[in-house]
């Protein structure tokens, strides 16, 4: 049974889901938009989010954290050097444009950005 478990399978097992959402978030954080599926996105953007609010209180707890959610020390720097491009946002930092079904199988692609 599935009862209090949280989020999306996205048709892997919880070690390869988990890997495929701190990769697909380092990659949202480094190339400010990234084109994917719609529940691939949508199981993304809270990560995405927490990481930019722990970049605008930028503390050292705030920073191991961030990098213990993400594991990748380059890309943290990047987005605590930038945070104060979302200073006057209270959260939201991420936007999902639908772009329609993709070719091969009809999976629903979206486009996943950071809010200027």
């Amino acid at each position: 049974m599935r009862h209090l478990k949280r989020g999306r399978k996205l048709g892997t097992d919880s070690a390869h889901t988990r890997a495929m959402l701190k990769s697909l978030a380092t990659a949202v954080l480094t190339h400010d938009r990234i084109k994917t599926t719609e529940t691939r996105a949508k199981e993304v953007r809270p990560l995405v989010d927490k990481i930019i609010t722990l970049a605008k209180k930028g503390d050292v707890h705030s920073r191991r954290v961030a990098i213990s959610a993400l594991g990748d020390k380059d890309t943290v720097a990047k987005v605590f050097a930038a945070a104060e491009r979302f200073e006057g946002r209270e959260g939201g930092y991420t936007r999902i444009l639908k772009l329609g079904p993709r070719k091969g199988d009809a999976a629903p692609m979206v486009i996943i950005e950071l809010v200027d």
